[in-house]
């Protein structure tokens, strides 16, 4: 018995190493090497690497962040994923180690006169104590290993997926901050607007009773300012709907004093280390971009289930084993002559299974090609959002400069069609129809500020910005499941 028991454990031993996982080969990159508009020069410090207190550099917003990173409940349930999959991965890895238990027992039972062979009551002890292990598995062929290693991919997954969750996070904070500050400036426009136009009726109202003005241009007046007013109300709902919007992705209230009061000056988007630093390769974005590297590691773990299939199809040995002491006495119990023991080793052979174990390796095979397929996805979206990103960076810039220039020529028309209307050379009408497009142009610039500040933030995001706090961190990276 006792050779048998070695000889298994020497076979065990020397097949442990057996696995059955597929070598790994990542997915060759269907994107091209180098972005469009971009002439592939490799930036000095990785977007990426920059802390996002360095991109967003406006103190309320700094603590705006703060307060999502502490409090947003997606962030929360990604962190709480985290712990999952750890506590998943171990209990997957503890199955490659044997479960030891031990236990004592004691019984007493009494035999009758008439049953017992003596012809007189018997009363009989018994007491054992005993230590072993059962159904421990000999990984002869990986299967354990295969999905340990298949739960440790899926808990770096999660990391990736948490990572993910703060890029995004910030970047929606962020978005949602400018947007929010956007709409107050609008509604400030409205209001101004209407004041303007509420001015301009009180003096055509003055006029016509004074009957040097028509009922037409009184009327056409009175048009404006509700046309005005009915904006005031639109934008103080958006601007409502903005904060709304805010507090719900940061996950607390905020104080008045963190509110944004206006969009930024242009001189701070210009001043962004964002604003002209180049994508870098898309090698680099495969790297540094969590979508991609979750999407990886769910393909690392799916090729590892593979080998779990593949055990399948081969003898599995489970193995129980226990040794200890027994006696009809206490006092015995550790005793010369009362150690005992039990081996009982049980080997299981696959013959028929009606191809349910060719159905499991067809299903992982087809399960690993579609996270392959998954992958490539992941590579070609992020390849067209920094594609966007940059292109419109590139016109943004120019289109705010053809913007302003418009603002600028209908402020000249609207002011020239007042002066015209004051000498009675052209109707209200004229009057009207330039001030429409002035407000119009004046909209359509807060539209574009909005967008060129948006567009520094999707270009961060999109490259895999806002993990480190500042420049230089060091980040922490996930190499251990045992902490």
């Amino acid at each position: 018995m006792q050779r048998f028991t070695r000889s298994v454990l020497v076979v065990g031993a020397l097949l442990s190493g057996c696995s059955l996982i597929p070598a790994y080969q990542p997915p060759p990159s269907p994107v091209p090497a180098t972005f469009p508009e971009d002439q592939g020069v490799v930036p000095t410090v990785p977007v990426a690497d920059l802390g996002w207190r360095d991109v967003f550099t406006d103190p309320p917003l700094q603590k705006v962040i703060e307060l999502a990173l502490a409090n947003n409940r997606d962030l929360r349930v990604a962190v709480l994923n985290i712990e999952k999959a750890r506590a998943t991965y171990r209990v997957q890895d503890a199955a490659l180690f044997s479960s030891v238990d031990a236990s004592g027992s004691s019984s007493a039972s009494r035999t009758p006169a008439d049953q017992s062979q003596t012809g007189q009551a018997m009363v009989t002890h018994s007491y054992s104590a005993t230590l072993g292990f059962s159904a421990y598995e000999l990984d002869l062929f990986g299967r354990l290993r295969s999905l340990s290693a298949q739960a440790l991919e899926q808990y770096f997954s999660t990391a990736e997926n948490r990572r993910s969750t703060q890029i995004s996070l910030i970047a929606e904070v962020a978005t949602d901050y400018l947007t929010l500050a956007s709409d107050q400036d609008r509604l400030k426009l409205a209001h101004d607007t209407l004041t303007s136009q509420q001015d301009s009726y009180a003096l055509d109202q003055r006029m016509f009773d004074l009957g040097s003005s028509s009922a037409l241009t009184l009327s056409q007046a009175q048009t404006s300012v509700e046309t005005a007013r009915v904006d005031v109300e639109k934008y103080t709902a958006q601007v409502a709907e903005d904060l709304n919007a805010l507090r719900l992705v940061v996950g607390a209230d905020l104080p008045a004093a963190l509110l944004p009061k206006t969009l930024p000056e242009r001189s701070t988007a210009e001043a962004s280390p964002l604003a002209n630093i180049p994508p870098g390769l898309t090698s680099d974005l495969l790297q540094r971009r969590p979508d991609i590297l979750k999407a990886e590691r769910d393909l690392k773990a799916a090729n590892a289930y593979i080998g779990a299939a593949r055990a399948a199809f081969y003898p599995s040995i489970t193995l129980t084993a226990s040794a200890g002491t027994s006696s009809a006495s206490l006092s015995n119990m550790f005793k010369g002559g009362s150690g005992t023991w039990s081996f009982a080793p049980q080997l299981s052979l696959p013959i028929f299974d009606g191809g349910t174990n060719q159905a499991n390796l067809a299903s992982a095979t087809a399960d690993r090609d579609i996270y392959v397929a998954d992958y490539e996805k992941a590579i070609q979206t992020a390849f067209r959002e920094v594609s966007d990103a940059l292109a419109q960076r590139g016109t943004l810039g120019r289109q705010l400069d053809a913007q302003q220039a418009l603002v600028d020529a209908t402020a000249r028309s609207y002011r020239l069609s007042q002066a015209r209307f004051s000498q009675g050379i052209d109707s209200y009408l004229t009057v009207l129809d330039s001030q429409r497009s002035l407000y119009t142009a004046q909209q359509d610039l807060i539209g574009t500020q909005l967008s060129r500040l948006t567009n520094l933030v999707t270009f961060y995001k999109v490259l895999g910005g806002g993990w480190v706090e500042t420049r230089g961190a060091v980040v922490a990276k996930v190499s251990s499941v045992t902490n």
